[in-house]
């Protein structure tokens, strides 16, 4: 029961009416898809004009080995040569515009919000066609596969430059503010402290982009780019089955963005079990600058019970002897920082005063001994003594009544 209410946090959870209601439509919508599936699949294998697309003769091209090693292989590594390009260049422009929109120079901020804001409305094909037919006016070679990484350089690299910007301001204030106290600048806060906590931050949305980049490059297909759409193309106009080429390039594009895909999930978690410990110092007890006072103060910290993360709670047993920094505002900011689960208030000050055990002058045998006999004599030694005089209190007042 604990599991349903915890999945349905965002919404009601539906009762015993609404999950047959569900039930109901899954199986439709099931049966649907069968049905839709069925039909593709009879007119697939009787067209009204043309041959049988299930037909063995036409899948056999597609397949074999030729297929893979002169048309698939070669246009996979293009894909994957303007690909990775593409991705080092977007990573290289998102920093530098990233980081221009967040300068303190309004000029130069205002500059690369324009290109910025540019890059991500024009459409990629557009940036394509567009530095093609220039590349190809200068005379460039391989002006399509130029065209298409600059393209994808401009379109990918403004989509960075945005995640640098927005994780920056996601950032708590303090960072700056901190780095401010220290003396530095505001560029030097932004470069130093701020942007390489954002990129490490942003690290999981610029794998994903990877998927984004990598199915753009299809795009340079229009523009004669010899990538795995072209080529499928081509081997497909050769033995008129186009639909099975395309097949084959659509599996071998979903296995490649599946796998970034898994980068992309994966790398969050390595991350946070990277980042999982406290990253903060523990305090310490308060000592005052050049006070001889505070030279006979100690802290003493002892591990107990291991946590599940690898870290472990501290019992801290502390002895002041003189100070100018009160016991109780230190543990005021041990309880604000959440190292103490009591409030200070509800501790008692002579847990302060004890002394650790490995502190304490070790007692021979016969010295306990001693110790303890002494301890027992003494009440009677105490109780005999008022005794004592009060009876030669009492004497002499009977001596001086009588």
């Amino acid at each position: 029961m604990s599991q349903h209410q915890e999945s349905s946090v965002l919404f009601d959870e539906p009762g015993p009416r609404g999950r047959r209601t569900i039930r109901i439509l899954n199986w439709v919508a099931a049966l649907v898809f069968i049905a839709v599936f069925a039909l593709l699949l009879m007119r697939l294998h009787n067209p009204p004009d043309g041959e049988n697309q299930l037909s063995w003769e036409l899948w056999k091209p597609a397949l074999e080995e030729e297929a893979w090693v002169d048309f698939y292989l070669p246009g996979v590594w293009m894909t994957i040569k303007a690909a990775v390009l593409a991705v080092v260049g977007a990573v290289a422009f998102g920093l530098v515009f990233g980081v221009g929109r967040l300068i303190p120079n309004p000029f130069l901020r205002g500059i690369c919000a324009v290109i910025v804001e540019f890059c991500r409305a024009v459409p990629v094909l557009m940036l394509m066609i567009f530095f093609w037919r220039g590349f190809a006016f200068i005379g460039m070679e391989d002006a399509s596969y130029w065209a298409v990484v600059l393209a994808l350089v401009l379109y990918n690299g403004s989509v960075v430059a945005e995640l640098v910007r927005s994780g920056v301001a996601n950032l708590p204030d303090g960072q700056r503010e901190a780095s401010l106290a220290l003396g530095l600048t505001r560029t030097q806060s932004l470069m130093q402290i701020e942007v390489p906590q954002a990129i490490y931050a942003m690290l999981p949305a610029a794998v994903t982009q990877l998927v984004v980049v990598l199915k753009d490059t299809a795009l340079g297909s229009i523009i004669m780019y010899t990538d795995l759409l072209q080529e499928s193309r081509r081997l497909g106009s050769m033995y008129f089955n186009i639909l099975q080429t395309l097949m084959v390039a659509a599996v071998v594009y979903f296995i490649m963005c599946w796998l970034l895909s898994r980068l992309a999930e994966w790398l969050p978690t390595r991350m946070s079990q990277r980042t999982s410990g406290p990253t903060e110092l523990e305090p310490v007890a308060p000592i005052a600058f050049m006070d001889a006072s505070n030279t006979v103060q100690v802290a003493v910290a002892r591990e107990v019970k291991e946590l599940p993360l690898g870290g472990a709670p501290r019992q801290y047993h502390v002895r002041h002897t003189g100070s100018n920094s009160s016991i109780q505002d230190w543990r005021r900011i041990r309880y604000r920082q959440g190292y103490d689960q009591m409030h200070p208030e509800t501790q008692r000050d002579s847990r302060s005063l004890q002394i650790p055990e490995f502190l304490k002058p070790k007692v021979s045998g016969r010295d306990e001994r001693h110790g303890q006999a002494d301890d027992r004599e003494t009440p009677g030694r105490a109780g005999g003594a008022p005794g004592s005089a009060q009876g030669s209190d009492g004497n002499g007042d009977g001596g001086q009544a009588a």
